[in-house]
């Protein structure tokens, strides 16, 4: 459902309601609406940048004028089994599969209220950020069932996207670590996802339906999205520790 009339996304930051949301996040991380009411009291600002950036970019406008919902497109079952073996599609079913994540739970949590999308371009933007998130865990490698996956895929997010509270949220993650752990892993692999993000081409000005029927290789290398040798020794470090120190220090 949609409205002509409803107003466009707000920019305005609002940064107590990001650090109470933070620290929810923090006490508990699969509270994954606190990520969204982040999102929503920092990221305003990046909706509209990126949108000009994809207005400029090699079939950018067309992609704006398709204006194609990926919640929707992504939550179509027969969309999804029709990737061919190795390819980012093929991929993305499987992590569908393995987690029990969908594009339509993603939605609903960022938007608990059901409140009608906003027909905005900067709002359609916002929307197609949110709905790249897991194919992007696909396209990094960055398991999306363990906090350290997740704080480094919001550092490479933040350098695809300029969002504040992606790099608000990946901060916070890692200061954690360092405070509970004592050790420097877990922020060095934040760190190299934010550098990874920098390297790699701009992810948000893919056509996503075309990107997944990429082989996976061939994509990452396309892209530039290298290996990730500092969140693979996080991985062994954290895996090293007993259970309880392992879950305070992730």
């Amino acid at each position: 459902m949609t409205t002509a009339n409803a107003k466009p996304h707000p920019y305005k930051r609002d940064l107590p309601a990001a650090l109470r949301a933070v620290r929810a996040l923090l006490r508990d991380p699969n509270d994954t609406a606190q990520v969204f009411v982040i999102m929503q009291s920092l990221n305003g600002p990046s909706a509209p940048i990126n949108f000009d950036r994809l207005m400029r970019a090699e079939g950018g406008p067309r992609q704006a004028y398709r204006c194609v919902e990926l919640a929707e497109r992504l939550s179509d079952p027969a969309f999804i089994a029709g990737f061919a073996p190795g390819t980012v599609g093929a991929a993305y079913r499987a992590f569908l599969e393995q987690t029990g994540y969908s594009a339509a739970g993603l939605a609903e949590v960022s938007n608990p209220e059901a409140r009608p999308l906003v027909e905005h371009p900067h709002a359609w933007m916002a929307r197609r950020i949110r709905d790249v998130h897991d194919i992007w865990h696909v396209l990094t490698g960055y398991q999306a069932d363990q906090p350290l996956g997740e704080a480094a895929l919001v550092a490479f997010s933040y350098a695809q996207t300029k969002g504040l509270g992606w790099a608000f949220i990946a901060a916070a993650a890692a200061l954690k670590s360092l405070r509970v752990s004592r050790r420097t892993a877990f922020a060095r692999a934040v760190i190299e996802g934010w550098r990874r993000g920098r390297r790699a081409g701009w992810l948000l000005g893919e056509d996503v339906e075309a990107l997944l029927h990429e082989p996976l290789e061939v994509a990452r290398a396309r892209l530039n999205i290298g290996p990730a040798p500092a969140y693979a020794r996080a991985q062994d470090m954290l895996a090293g520790l007993d259970g309880a120190g392992g879950a305070a220090a992730a």
